[in-house]
């Protein structure tokens, strides 16, 4: 038994109009179905789509150009690069710079978890008594910077969009600073040869820690990873000598550390410079250029960070989908700069 066009639209939740224009289509042309719309065919079918996103899904760096060619070599057709893009974006899929990471162990990931738990809860005062130290290298040549994956969104700190590193590249510039709440020392650039326990004393603890913890107080604390030359015995009994506070460091963590992400603040602020750097002493006179002026707002705000990746830090071992799959964490000790 039929139904009235207003019953109809009360079932259907639809406008008469609609229901009106269906049964007019229905008397003159026997069927209801979507006339064809005018305008290009699609350059793929559905088939073409998921090859397409499933290619990329398999091999996250594939390029564009790549996958152009894979599709002729399947289709023997040629479509645009435009057009991979589309069809990728449709499945969710979008070009983004991977994560660096440190794959870490078991043993690495409780320590990590003891340190946020005992320090999460840390006032501001608390947090203003520590200097924050750290080495960073900063080259003229390209890195992975310019490598980049598909992902989906939301899915950026997933094991298959991550890349790990394991060492550190040589050449370059090695710099060394600290940073408190409130200030920062002076940014000390290390010439030639390698960084031991002797250098690390007499370059950076007695010039610029020493009379920075003078200017704190009693309540000073140095915090510096737990890198060779920052553990020779000779820097321990320096430490020991002049009675500076050190403050236990997980291994592998330069994720908590504020300043490592300070250095990709001042590596985007000396590869914005005009003109750019043209070699390693231009590049040199940048880098002291830009911390001497570097905004004390921008350190203090990652110092103020610190319950956050506590919490971050906790978060993720508490989730044991994470503790499966987030065995790394991000890394961004190194700034490159690209000519």
């Amino acid at each position: 038994m039929g139904l009235s066009q207003a019953d109809a639209v009360r079932r259907l939740n639809v406008s008469r109009s609609v229901v009106q224009r269906l049964w007019d289509q229905y008397q003159s042309e026997d069927s209801v179905s979507r006339r064809p719309v005018p305008g290009r065919p699609r350059a793929t079918t559905p088939a073409e789509d998921r090859f397409l996103a499933l290619s990329a899904r398999r091999r996250r760096t594939t390029t564009v150009p790549q996958l152009v060619a894979d599709h002729f070599q399947a289709s023997g057709r040629r479509i645009s690069a435009t057009t991979v893009r589309n069809r990728l974006h449709n499945a969710g899929l979008y070009a983004r710079r991977p994560v660096v990471c440190v794959p870490l162990n078991g043993r690495q990931r409780r320590n990590r978890l003891c340190w946020a738990r005992e320090h999460v809860s840390w006032t501001q005062q608390q947090w203003a008594s520590v200097l924050f130290t750290d080495e960073s290298r900063f080259t003229m040549e390209s890195d992975s910077g310019r490598l980049l994956i598909w992902r989906e969104q939301r899915t950026r700190y997933h094991q298959s969009n991550t890349v790990e590193r394991h060492s550190y590249r040589g050449g370059g510039i090695l710099v060394w600073a600290g940073i408190s709440l409130g200030g920062h020392t002076d940014l000390h650039v290390f010439h030639g040869g390698t960084v031991t326990g002797l250098r690390y004393r007499d370059e950076t603890l007695d010039p610029y820690v020493r009379p920075y913890a003078a200017a704190i107080g009693n309540d000073f604390i140095l915090m510096d990873d737990n890198a060779r030359p920052h553990r020779a015995r000779i820097v321990e009994e320096y430490l020991e000598d002049r009675g500076l506070e050190r403050m236990e460091w997980p291994a592998r963590s330069p994720d908590l550390n504020p300043i490592e992400h300070l250095w990709d603040y001042l590596g985007r602020e000396v590869a914005a410079l005009n003109p750019p750097s043209r070699s390693l002493h231009e590049l040199k006179q940048g880098l002291l250029c830009v911390w001497s002026s570097l905004p004390i707002l921008v350190s203090d705000n990652l110092i103020n960070s610190m319950g956050n990746r506590c919490r971050q830090c906790i978060q993720v071992r508490v989730d044991t989908f994470l503790i499966r799959t987030h065995f790394c964490i991000v890394f961004m000790p190194f700034y490159h700069i690209t000519l």
